[in-house]
């Protein structure tokens, strides 16, 4: 009964012990530092509060900072090809990543808008069901029916620019983009028309 009482004892010690370490912390982030560093580097073409103006590049504003610290990294390692992103990249250290991405996060997101409305129906079904004789899934099930994606895994779409979207589909459609085997399989089942409906009815999302 002593050797059971005392091994009951040390597993509790030690289970009690285990419960108490504090949990590693991950790498320390500065906002401050990353809204420095962004004016720096990415206001130009980003917007200085992250909600770019021009439609060819993305609103970074809001944005999940694991998608973004994934797009910096690959563009700068290149298996996201984009020369002029590469070289942008490739001024940044991991910290600077870090850093830039969650001060973005932070930023509030500019709505946008749909702008063709004879298009935005057929956007909204392949949105919210797919196409089903292409055995394409709904974007609703992994970028969320709202467009606010789901963090760490799936990037928000919400009000982003129709051109980008489209672009970018287009990219992973054609071979121009290669760093999302999931968005590859499914952009290369969609045409153009409805590339296009989809990439206007996410630019109307809320």
């Amino acid at each position: 009964m002593k050797l059971i009482a005392s091994l009951l004892l040390t597993a509790l010690f030690s289970v009690s012990s285990f419960a108490a370490d504090p949990k590693p912390a991950g790498p320390k982030i500065d906002t401050a530092a990353g809204a420095k560093k962004y004016e720096a580097v990415c206001a130009a073409c980003h917007g200085a509060d992250g909600n770019s103006g021009s439609p060819e590049n993305p609103k970074l504003a809001g944005q999940h900072p694991e998608y973004l610290v994934k797009q910096l990294v690959e563009f700068k390692n290149g298996k996201r090809k984009n020369a002029i992103m590469q070289g942008f990249a490739s001024q940044l250290s991991d910290e600077d990543m870090r850093n830039i991405s969650h001060w973005a996060a932070g930023q509030k997101a500019k709505p946008g808008f749909a702008k063709d409305k004879a298009l935005v129906a057929t956007g909204e079904r392949i949105y919210k069901g797919g196409i089903q004789d292409k055995a394409i899934a709904a974007c609703a099930g992994c970028h969320s029916p709202s467009g606010a994606g789901i963090p760490s895994q799936y990037p928000r779409l919400a009000g982003q620019h129709a051109d980008y979207i489209a672009s970018s589909l287009k990219a992973y459609r054609d071979g121009g983009r290669t760093n999302n085997n999931v968005m590859t399989q499914v952009a290369a089942k969609l045409n153009d028309r409805e590339i296009k409906a989809v990439a206007d009815y996410i630019a109307g999302l809320r």
